[in-house]
């Protein structure tokens, strides 16, 4: 029996390349699509002499021709960093919106499944919490991170025209603060900002006072969200194709944060505070019970033991 094919864009990524793994353990042939605007070949070295592997540079705003009869199409291409979005604004909303109409113009034409990789930041700076999928959001649509908040909303919207309109069978995911190994160092998120700045004995940098909340998923919990969410059968009432959350739903301060990583790295946990960023959510907390009821899914790192692993890995 031939192996099913997977195309998964921005498979060089943190998130991608250790998809890539999954699936290739799970028996499939994987194409990986990423143009390295911040994905890394360091991530997917290990896997370019597997057979069932195959990596192509390109930029998924533009069209994307597979010549194989592909099965599944996960859409992970995205600048999902604040300091690359805010450097990459435009690229940001192509890859969004014109990245994720290509990938479902490669799902369409194949008659494959579609995974979106959306996040938690369609909620914006939330006023429900925590957040479940029905809640709509609360979200600046002309504030600095408007390319990558609205980028998503509309990839989501698109992605469920196409499931309405052309009937593709599509799977829409909610990712949630998520952290471990293959993440870059200076990719300006938080947990790789104080790991960076506890191993340089340098102050940590917390924006206001610290008491806005993260919560905090690691990789191969989420990895697992993922892969069930895709293998869902489709529901004739639509429950699967709607999104699901997938994120730790333990909520820490970005302040406790600090203090957990200041010990794990034997440090002084020195402070140095700055404004808020502009728009910065206060609270960010998933309601996963859909995930629960429908994926069987929860996380089982916890952050205590995941922060372990990936700082180990920062070490080496």
């Amino acid at each position: 029996m031939s192996r099913k094919i997977a195309v998964i864009t921005g498979g060089a990524g943190f998130i991608g390349s250790h998809l890539c793994d999954r699936m290739l353990d799970e028996g499939l042939k994987v194409i990986c699509v990423d143009n390295l605007i911040t994905g890394s070949m360091n991530n997917i070295d290990h896997l370019l002499k597997n057979k069932n592997f195959r990596y192509v540079q390109h930029n998924v705003s533009k069209p994307l021709e597979i010549k194989e009869k592909v099965d599944y199409v996960l859409h992970f291409a995205s600048l999902a960093s604040p300091v690359d979005y805010l450097k990459y604004p435009i690229q940001t909303l192509k890859v969004g919106s014109l990245g994720t109409h290509n990938s479902l113009g490669l799902a369409k034409a194949n008659n494959a499944r579609f995974l979106l990789a959306s996040t938690s930041e369609v909620y914006g700076d939330p006023l429900v919490h925590p957040q479940p999928e029905s809640y709509w959001g609360h979200v600046n649509p002309v504030g600095v991170r408007g390319c990558y908040d609205e980028s998503k909303r509309f990839a989501e919207a698109i992605t469920m025209a196409y499931h309405r309109v052309h009937k593709i069978d599509t799977r829409i995911i909610r990712i949630f603060n998520t952290y471990g190994e293959r993440m870059r160092i200076n990719d300006g998120r938080v947990v790789p900002n104080f790991i960076y700045q506890a191993m340089h004995n340098l102050p940590m940098t917390v924006y206001g006072k610290g008491k806005q909340t993260r919560s905090f998923c690691y990789v191969s919990d989420l990895v697992e969200g993922i892969w069930r969410c895709l293998c869902l059968p489709r529901d004739k009432k639509g429950r699967v194709h709607e999104p699901f959350n997938l994120g730790n739903p333990g909520e820490f301060t970005i302040r406790e944060l600090a203090d957990i990583v200041a010990e794990l790295t034997n440090t002084k946990g020195n402070i140095t505070y700055e404004s808020l960023p502009i728009d910065d959510p206060k609270q960010r907390q998933p309601d996963i019970s859909k995930a629960r009821k429908y994926l069987r899914w929860q996380p089982k790192v916890s952050l205590l033991q995941g922060l372990k692993k990936t700082i180990a890995w920062f070490e080496v």
